[in-house]
């Protein structure tokens, strides 16, 4: 009896596993067809931000609504795979994508409560839900989860299951993926957090909301510790250390994407010039891009440009506060309330006033801290009336400030200072003149404050700045450094201008009879306008389009001389590459390169460079026709580099004893430049370079007005380049203009020009073209048509 009962409940069980394998087949063959390839998951694009980088990497900018950082197996902390394993699937590395006790506990409670409570899911079958499935609990896509994870098992090793899962899950506060989490919780990444931390992460994947450690702690804490006593239970680490983890306080908080390098021109420009390429992608494609900024440079022009502007305000004076508060009756904490109202600006703080002393006062930050501002932050504050008065210097802090006073302070290093937000706006761009390739980029006082790029988007009257240009056409056109132009007034009848035209030199003086060399190193105007009178027009705007400017916004008359075409820095800076490369024309780019999210470069910028040992595709000594189509990654000629070298030599003459001796103080002689100031001091600029860097600054209002009467490109700009290129040329070597083949030296008589007999005086050493040295007591040609000197006075 007992016998035949075992054989029919055999034959039962025989008879039940058929039907269960007939129903499992069935199954699979009704929902086979509609499963996706799970192939597809080797080729998987997560959403994640575009990051913006410098050249050596430090992060500027991130763009998108996701913060998600990829991260491999290899790079997962062991720690936190046994973590997470104890957390959501302790059998992950030994089942083959379901979990048959789990399965049957979730069976178990469905016939037991008539609901799905726990879907018994393994990592394989979140990764199939994540990425195929919906959420939503069904019978029908339960089993598909079922047998999409069985399929991924069979495509898939278990490590790139584990990578996938714990790259796509969300953990909280907008971060996807472990990485993120470990950036956003506590600022790290996730190879150096500590066990605890280890253990929280992993608590987050079953309730983000629920489980966190921010809003949350106390079930954050509950959740950290069952993992731990799992972790311990499973044998994956000891008593001891679970206990000790246990008791660890909760430490996370939320941290933003902590920015490495301030430079949101730029990150701004190279949002704009891909989103125009790939759209809403750019946001969600992981894409990295490294731009060719340095990062030292780039602090270097930051901290310029902001000292540069804070120094012109405290030049013309202090306008007052900002705003005034009856703060009588405040506590501190309202009045850190009111203060977080305000928004800094380039390192400028908001900041109320609470008790004035004879020489100095006191004010409390934004973050609750009250600071002195002694009377050395103090006394610059005479009070502002015009760009070009200002009242007495105050006698003591009353005369300045008030109790209630919205103000904005400073740290200089070594005290609190008051400061002002400047109107006035500047922007800076240095340029390596052998690629193109900018270093550093500042669009004004502060991003924040005003998003407007005026290093690529102003278009300003350069002024004096222009003149370089003018004297290469002339020394291309037959003129030498010792051509002699009348610096003498005129009254010109241009055609392109309204009336007659009456111009000057700033110092309102005029000095006669005058070399190049000294027209252009003091910048004398009537020099410039005589030089181009000479060239023509035509000439002369068809050699400075050579340079990039538009011919077509170059104007047609002799102001032009004085730099009347308007021009942004950018452009600027762009043509007076060629001057320091040596006479090549290069283009200006700030993305170096693009990286996909695996890290594989999709993009390499293939500028022209210039390349001095390339004479096979280029001419060595004449100017290349710039307009012949180029298929190499080599710059074109656009000057003769004897010309080059007789223009470097004239402008660092600027530096040594003309306009811009106030760059002496940087101790180099491989610096040339030009200053540039424009009619009533509407613009201040300055451009100066060695072979290896040129810069240029530039100072003036977005609606343009007077900076104030004292105020050129010596006073304004100059200083701001000074400060940049001090730190941008630190500890390295000079770099001069090499001097050509074809360059000679000749003594002259510093009146006229002529070479010099060995019994004259007042003679010095000038550098000629050899075909073009002067001779002894003989006029020299003006020009290659046989213009003579006389014609230019």
């Amino acid at each position: 009896m007992l016998k035949s009962f075992f054989r029919f409940a055999l034959i039962l069980a025989f008879i039940g596993l058929i039907l269960g394998a007939a129903a499992v087949i069935g199954l699979y063959q009704h929902f086979a067809p509609t499963l996706p390839n799970v192939e597809t998951l080797r080729d998987i694009k997560f959403q994640t931000p575009l990051k913006v980088l410098s050249s050596d990497g430090k992060l500027i900018a991130e763009f998108g609504e996701k913060k998600r950082t990829p991260i491999t197996y290899e790079k997962i902390p062991e720690t936190f795979v046994q973590a997470l394993q104890s957390a959501e699937d302790s059998r992950f590395f030994e089942h083959y994508g379901i979990d048959l006790i789990g399965l049957s506990r979730a069976a178990y409670q469905l016939v037991s409560t008539g609901k799905i409570k726990s879907g018994g899911s393994t990592i394989t079958m979140q990764v199939a839900k994540n990425f195929f499935l919906t959420r939503e609990r069904t019978f029908e896509r339960k089993f598909s989860e079922i047998f999409l994870a069985l399929k991924i098992e069979q495509s898939l090793s278990k490590q790139e299951i584990f990578e996938l899962y714990v790259n796509k899950i969300y953990l909280g506060h907008r971060s996807y993926g472990i990485q993120a989490a470990a950036n956003v919780y506590y600022g790290k990444n996730i190879d150096e957090l500590s066990l605890p931390q280890l253990a929280m992460i992993a608590g987050l994947p079953k309730a983000p909301s629920t489980f966190n450690p921010i809003t949350n702690p106390t079930r954050a804490i509950e959740r950290r510790n069952w993992i731990l006593g799992r972790m311990h239970s499973l044998s994956y680490i000891s008593l001891e250390e679970s206990k000790e983890a246990q008791q660890a306080p909760v430490t996370a908080k939320y941290h933003t994407t902590e920015i490495e390098l301030y430079a949101p021109y730029i990150a701004e420009m190279v949002r704009s010039e891909l989103y125009g390429q790939y759209g809403d992608e750019l946001y969600t494609d992981g894409f990295t891009v490294y731009t060719t900024l340095n990062s030292k440079m780039q602090s270097a022009a930051n901290t310029a440009v902001r000292n540069g502007l804070v120094n012109y305000v405290k030049r013309h004076g202090y306008r007052g506060p900002e705003k005034q508060h009856n703060i009588a009756d405040l506590s501190p904490e309202e009045v850190t309330t009111l203060l977080k109202k305000e928004t800094s600006f380039a390192q400028l703080e908001p900041a109320i006033i609470l008790n004035v002393d004879k020489k100095s006062a006191t004010a409390q930050r934004k973050n609750g801290e009250v600071v002195t501002l002694p009377w050395e932050g103090l006394k610059w504050a005479k009070k502002f009336k015009t760009v070009n008065y200002a009242g007495p210097m105050p006698k003591n802090a009353a005369k300045i400030v008030q109790t209630g006073d919205l103000v904005r302070i400073l740290n200089t290093g070594e005290y609190w200072e008051l400061s002002q937000v400047p109107k006035a706006q500047g922007a800076l761009i240095s340029m390596t003149p052998q690629s193109g390739a900018i270093r550093s980029l500042v669009g004004g006082f502060s991003f924040t404050h005003n998003k407007f790029n005026r290093a690529t988007q102003a278009h300003r009257q350069p002024g004096s700045n222009f003149k370089p240009f003018i004297y290469a056409a002339a020394m291309e056109n037959g003129f030498t450094p010792a051509s002699i132009i009348n610096d003498a007034p005129v009254v010109l009848q241009d055609k392109g201008l309204d009336g007659n035209w009456r111009p000057q030199n700033s110092s309102k003086k005029f000095s006669g009879p005058t070399r190049l060399r000294v027209g252009l190193y003091k910048s004398r105007n009537l020099v410039s306008i005589r030089l181009l009178r000479s060239l023509g027009f035509n000439k002369g705007i068809e050699y400075l389009s050579r340079f990039g400017f538009d011919p077509k916004k170059l104007p047609a008359n002799l102001s032009l001389a004085l730099g009347s075409a308007d021009v942004t820095p950018l452009e600027l800076v762009t043509g007076y590459a060629a001057l320091a490369n040596g006479g090549y024309k290069v283009e200006p780019y700030f993305i170096d390169r693009i990286n996909d999210q695996y890290g594989q470069t999709i993009f390499t910028t293939n500028t022209p460079i210039v390349c001095h040992d390339c004479s096979a595709h280029t001419n060595e000594n004449k100017a290349a026709d710039p307009t012949a189509a180029s298929t190499t990654n080599i710059a074109s000629r656009i000057m003769d580099k004897r010309t080059n070298f007789l223009l470097y030599s004239i402008m660092q003459d600027v530096i040594r004893r003309g306009t811009g001796t106030r760059a002496k103080v940087l101790n180099r002689s491989d610096l040339a430049g030009k200053t540039g100031t424009t009619n009533e001091q509407k613009d201040a600029w300055f451009t100066g370079f060695n072979n290896k860097l040129v810069t240029t600054s530039w100072v003036g209002y977005d609606q343009p007005a007077p900076l104030g009467r004292s105020e050129f490109g010596g006073t304004a700009a100059l200083p701001i380049w000074v400060d940049f290129m001090r730190e941008a040329l630190a500890d390295t070597p000079e770099a001069p203009i090499p001097r050509p083949n074809g360059i000679v030296q000749v003594r002259i008589h510093s009146s006229t020009g002529l070479r010099a007999s060995s019994k004259q005086s007042n003679t010095l050493y000038e550098y000629f073209k050899a075909e073009q040295t002067p001779h002894q007591g003989v006029a020299e040609n003006a020009s290659s048509n046989g213009q003579s000197t006389e014609d230019l006075f």
